[in-house]
This record gives structure tokens, C-alpha cells and sequence, in this order.
């Protein structure tokens, strides 16, 4: 028996299972809290171990909210399907197996169910705290509070389309992000799988956006910027939303995403040769000094013509200790200036970037 095969047999742990479902571990047992949605049994260090029908119900969760279906119900359901006696598990009207109703009909309201792509735009964000921000905004909450994974597929395409990336992300998606997160912290964990719906669809859109936008000029130069999450910095999509305005305007990029390894990044650093290396923050926790002088110590190439990589800290955790005398950089726009200012240009080229 292989180890896979002993750690599944003895249960997985719950952060196993928030990296295999790709959600948080707060989410997970946010979901045991409210739904029962939890492990049913536990180590002899009373550790929470998730069985395979554990997991199989959860991931049926995770598939029925994506699908637009209210949490609640999608717990039910989940739990009708996947958990203890679910073989013999009967609606509440005794009328067969359980699934997924069709709606009875939509709820009075801003915030009523529509069909994909049929919401109106403007009026209330759904309930979410967006104050003044764009239009564009509050048919996305609205959208988001849903659960509507097309109609957010639909309207995040249109924002980049019609304003580019660098002002859809700093105006449409981080507002709508930030109100999300807000009502999350206000409402007992409430509007968690809103707010990983939302994060989701953003970064999918990010990486469809060269599908809508023209392509770049020209590339700018062969040597990449590299773009890494700390290690232990679970919160990459700021570090998203860069990479694709650096493609946008034809930077090349190696990006390595959330929680990246020290032997990775260094790995990769020495394999690219890169003119630059992010190393994104979210946390002064995961923010490291002597890892960002590790990587700006690392030289390639022949005697006499060694390079070094500029390292770049971006993100909150990133104090004035942390980043010591390395640039730093305020938001999205100033580091795409700093980085693309490094092939040559200010990417003053393309409206999308100019501040």
C-alpha cells in the first residue's frame, strides 16, 4: 500500500482537503458550522479526518454552488447525496431520491434570481457595502451574491473589454472584492463561497483576457519577469491582475503563483535569468527580508558579465523594515511602470496603464 493510500485510508486532514478543493480551511468548517457539512470522524488526538464520502460531499457542495444553487440547499443536497444512509435518503415530501429542485420562483427584490445574462444594470449590489463606486459594480454583486458563475463570466469580460485591464481590476473587481469581504466579516462567516465564487471568476477573467483585448504591439524583450507568492502567501491574485497587464503590454512573465517554495523560486530564478522577480505579500507574516536579499544576491552568466535580478516586494506586508532598500512599489500601476520601464518603456503606448 502506497503512502497516498494509508493517508486516505486513515482520513485526510482538513487542510488537505482545502487544497484539493481549492477553498480555504475557514470555508470548510465555516460549512460544518452552518450546514454539517463536516468530517464524521476524528484521530485519537481528536484531529478532524475527512473519509472519502466526506470529501465526495463537499465536493458536491462546491459543484451545486458554482452551479447558482442557494448554499443551503446545495447542503441538503450534498448531504443527501453523499452522507451518512444517503442510499435511503427521500425529499421532504417523501416522493423519491433527493436533488437539485427547480427555482419555485424568484424571490421579491434586488437581489431576485434571473437567468444568466438577463440581470439589469445598476440599482442595489445585492446587499453587499459598495458605496460610490461604478456601475459596473453593483450588477457584478448582485451577480456574485447569486452565485451566477456566467453572468460574472459575462460582465468581468465586458469591464476589461470596455476599460481595459489595469482600470477594470482597480475600479470593477478590487470594490466588488473589498464589499464581499466586508459583509463577510460582519455577518458570522456568512457570504464565505460568494466571496471564492467572485475571487475565482476574477482570476479566470484575468486569464482570458488576452481572448478580448488586442494583442501586444510587440514583445518586449527575452528575459521574463518572474512573480511569486512568499512562501506561505496563499493570496495571489493582485499577483494575477500584474501578470496579465504585463502581458498586455507584451512584458514576458514566469508566473509561479501562491506559496512558493524557497528552493522553487530560487530554482527558477537561476533557470529564467530574469530582469526582475516579484515577490508578492499580502501579510507582514509571510513578508521575508532575508529571502528577497537571497534572491537579489543570485548572479548568472559569463565572468566579467554577470547579471543580478532587480527584486521587486509588492503587496501590504511589505513595511518599511521588510522591504528595506529595495523599490517599492504602491499598486499595479507603479510597479507596471517600474518593471516595464526595465525593457525600455513606460507602456505609455497603451491607455490601459496610464495614471
Amino acid at each position: 500500500m502506497s503512502d497516498l493510500d494509508v493517508t486516505e485510508a486513515a482520513g485526510l486532514t482538513t487542510g488537505a482537503v482545502a487544497r484539493r478543493l481549492g477553498v480555504s480551511p475557514t470555508t470548510l468548517r465555516s460549512w460544518d458550522r452552518r450546514y454539517g457539512l463536516g468530517p464524521a470522524s476524528r484521530s485519537q488526538g481528536r484531529h478532524r479526518r475527512w473519509s472519502p464520502r466526506d470529501v465526495a460531499m463537499v465536493e458536491e457542495m462546491c459543484r451545486l454552488a458554482a452551479a447558482g444553487v442557494a448554499p443551503a440547499e446545495a447542503a441538503r443536497v450534498a448531504r443527501a447525496t453523499h452522507g451518512e444512509g444517503s442510499r435511503s435518503v427521500r425529499t421532504a415530501h417523501g416522493a423519491g431520491p433527493a436533488s437539485v429542485p427547480a427555482p419555485a420562483g424568484p424571490p421579491a427584490g434586488p437581489a431576485a434570481v434571473q437567468p444568466p445574462g438577463t440581470a439589469a444594470r445598476g440599482g442595489a449590489g445585492g446587499g453587499l457595502p459598495l458605496g460610490d463606486v461604478r456601475q459596473e459594480c453593483r450588477g457584478l454583486a448582485r451577480a456574485a451574491v447569486r452565485l451566477d458563475a456566467p453572468e460574472l463570466e459575462s460582465r468581468l469580460l465586458d469591464a476589461v473589454r470596455q476599460h481595459g485591464l489595469t482600470t477594470a481590476w482597480e475600479e470593477v473587481m478590487v470594490p466588488t472584492l473589498r464589499a464581499v469581504g466586508r459583509k463577510w466579516e460582519s455577518s458570522g462567516d456568512r457570504y464565505v463561497e460568494v466571496e471564492h465564487l467572485l475571487s475565482w471568476q476574477i482570476s479566470t477573467a484575468l486569464r482570458r483576457a488576452p481572448m478580448v483585448l488586442p494583442p501586444p504591439a510587440q514583445a518586449l524583450g527575452a528575459e521574463p519577469v518572474v512573480l511569486a507568492c512568499a512562501p506561505g502567501e496563499q493570496h495571489s491574485l493582485p499577483l494575477e491582475a500584474l501578470d496579465a497587464v504585463l502581458a498586455e503590454l507584451g512584458v514576458p512573465t514566469r508566473m509561479l503563483g501562491a506559496a512558493v517554495p524557497v528552493e522553487a523560486l530560487l530554482a527558477c530564478v537561476r533557470r529564467t535569468g530574469p530582469v526582475a522577480v516579484v515577490l508578492w505579500a499580502q501579510t507582514r507574516s509571510t513578508a521575508s527580508g532575508p529571502l528577497a536579499r537571497h534572491v537579489a544576491g543570485l548572479q548568472w552568466g559569463p565572468a566579467g558579465a554577470r547579471r543580478r535580478p532587480l527584486v521587486l516586494p509588492a503587496g501590504p506586508g511589505w513595511d518599511r523594515r521588510a522591504a528595506g532598500d529595495f523599490p517599492r512599489c504602491t499598486g499595479l500601476r507603479d510597479a507596471v511602470r517600474t518593471l516595464s520601464g526595465l525593457y525600455g518603456t513606460q507602456g505609455a503606448g497603451r491607455s490601459s496603464v496610464r495614471g
